[in-house]
């Protein structure tokens, strides 16, 4: 097979994914990931993935020459620690959609950003990235793409990239994150640093702290910092896009009305579902198996029951520090005019 038969091959393929943008060779990495791949990977990055040093490259100058099949393509932005994984993983339904967790495509997009790529170039490859993407597995009629918490720089571009996209905002609520986030011990704390350091690199964190006062704070004080910027950001998507494309949640309402959710989702994504396929999808792994842990292993269930053990658990240890913060990131909130309640109820999605 000649390199232009095996490129249209690969191109034809969604089992090939788009896995990583080389902006040294302008070129996009495929790795073949099957599926079943898919479903047993946490995420779809080196870390989860078994072949990505089998990459094969194709330039994008080659890729321009070649017809790309694609289906509707939908988004789940997200905070972290708000069940998006959970989500992702409910999508993978054959026949309907593919739920695409995290791809590192999108990630180097942020990435390259931040080292000053020249945004006109930067918005053509991010439009390939997303046409890659949503190369649909068999006969799926959709792709729900859930990027990893540092993309939400590029909410608004890909939405304006793709009119007919939408997407849904998940988060935990503050308490409930702050939660998370003490659960995680030493990791999670270096982890909020990371994120703020991260937030302020893309040109979104709050304002009102200087780099001494945020030198002072606590670690859970700069998780909360992290949490407010998201909403901001979140915020602004609901009002540049539209509430008619955009939909919010939190992860205590969807773990509460899992049946709900999965139904309104059908009908914003437009993904036609039968109410058996709805049914089978909350009967199936994703919502009765841990996101995180091995979920071909039966008994690692995870429920809202499971989710408020783990913060009662939480509170034993931590709650005075996660309630004194807690009231802190309100009244900053408040100073810097973010709206704490981004929820259905103010964007007028019905659950």
């Amino acid at each position: 097979m000649n390199t232009a038969a095996r490129h249209a091959k690969i191109i034809g393929d969604a089992n090939y994914l788009a896995h990583r943008y080389d902006e040294v060779a302008d070129g996009f990495r495929f790795v073949h990931v099957p599926r079943d791949v898919h479903r047993n990977c946490t995420f779809i990055t080196d870390e989860h993935l078994p072949n990505v040093a089998r990459y094969e490259l194709i330039s994008r100058a080659d890729l321009a020459e070649l017809p790309v099949q694609t289906a509707p393509v939908h988004f789940i932005f997200h905070s972290a620690y708000c069940c998006s994984t959970m989500m992702a993983r409910a999508f993978d339904i054959p026949g309907v959609s593919m739920g695409l967790k995290e791809p590192v495509i999108l990630n180097d997009m942020v990435g390259w950003r931040r080292r000053g790529a020249d945004n006109q170039k930067l918005m053509a490859v991010l439009d390939k990235s997303l046409e890659l993407l949503a190369r649909p597995m068999g006969d799926d009629r959709a792709v729900i793409i859930k990027p990893s918490n540092i993309c939400t720089p590029l909410a608004i571009p890909a939405l304006k990239l793709r009119p007919q996209s939408k997407a849904l905002l998940l988060y935990a609520p503050l308490e409930s994150y702050l939660q998370s986030i003490v659960k995680k011990e030493m990791w999670g704390r270096i982890w909020v640093r990371d994120v703020l350091i991260g937030t302020m690199k893309d040109g979104y964190a709050m304002g009102g702290f200087s780099t001494e006062d945020l030198l002072r704070l606590t670690d859970l004080q700069v998780a909360a910092i992290g949490w407010l910027s998201q909403h901001a950001a979140f915020s602004k998507i609901v009002e540049t896009i539209g509430s008619n494309r955009v939909m919010t949640l939190d992860s205590d309402t969807f773990l509460a009305n899992q049946a709900d959710t999965m139904r309104s989702l059908n009908q914003f994504f437009t993904l036609e579902m039968s109410d058996d396929q709805i049914s089978q999808t909350l009967d199936g792994p994703a919502f009765n198996s841990h996101s995180k842990l091995d979920h071909t292993t039966p008994g690692t269930l995870f429920t809202a029951e499971t989710r408020q053990e783990e913060q009662r658990q939480m509170a034993v240890v931590h709650g005075a520090e996660v309630e004194m913060v807690t009231a802190w990131a309100k009244a900053v909130a408040e100073s810097q005019r973010i709206k704490l309640d981004i929820s259905q109820s103010s964007s007028g999605n019905p659950f």
